[in-house]
């Protein structure tokens, strides 16, 4: 197959696709006497990347594969085409969701020490419903909590390949300004997971939850 086909097929499956496509389902598409190897493809989607430059749209690759969406820089328009409006979440929610992924695993009640406040059923519940956080194991302590991780729902909705990429303070020092008033001391007799959380991962995962904005039809609103 020649190479331009083979971008016109990549290009068509992405679009056609509900969800991100990995290279391995992008060569499930074809059949050996297509002729179409790994590197083949992998130069397609380089190719279609690239092809973007300056248009409304992006080819990017998530935690589940690689999707096209819409740039930043034009979703406040295209944002009109949904009726409902985007979700805006608590800051009880935010700060919940940062401690579970800078410092996961952990537990529901590790969460609650540091933030020195009881987290609402209904928090966890909806960061499951999104998807966002899973149950990765149990903690070996009478009880048995449940330990908390992310997911790569959640990866693919901040537009994360791994978890590497989160931001860091330094390049979200400009964009959060964490509650200085927020006790984040944890109970001397508590257990905990590595070292507690500071304001700072609060902080990240605020600015992340706050500037990431939807940019496909799955995810919108």
């Amino acid at each position: 197959m020649e190479q331009e086909q083979l971008n016109n097929v990549i290009e068509a499956a992405l679009l056609a696709a509900q969800q991100p496509l990995t290279l391995p389902m992008l060569a499930a598409l074809f059949q050996e006497a297509d002729g179409v190897g790994h590197e083949a493809i992998a130069r397609a989607v380089e190719s279609l990347a690239e092809a973007c430059t300056g248009r409304g749209i992006e080819l990017v690759e998530v935690a589940s594969g690689f999707r096209y969406q819409v740039r930043e820089s034009v979703h406040p328009w295209v944002a009109r085409l949904w009726s409902e409006r985007q979700t805006r979440y608590s800051r009880a929610l935010l700060e919940t969701l940062a401690l579970i992924a800078y410092r996961q695993p952990i537990t529901r009640g590790e969460i609650e020490q540091v933030r020195g406040v009881t987290v609402a059923t209904s928090i966890m519940h909806t960061l499951e419903e999104r998807e966002w956080i899973r149950v990765v194991g149990y903690r070996d302590v009478p009880g048995k909590p449940a330990l908390f991780g992310t997911t790569r729902q959640f990866l693919d909705y901040f537009n994360l390949k791994s978890l590497d990429q989160l931001p860091t303070l330094a390049e979200i020092r400009e964009i959060a300004d964490p509650d200085p008033q927020l006790s984040l001391a944890p109970d001397p007799g508590a257990v905990t997971t590595d070292s507690p959380a500071t304001t700072d991962d609060i902080a990240e995962a605020e600015a992340l939850a706050s500037e990431a904005a939807p940019r496909t039809a799955e995810d919108a609103p």
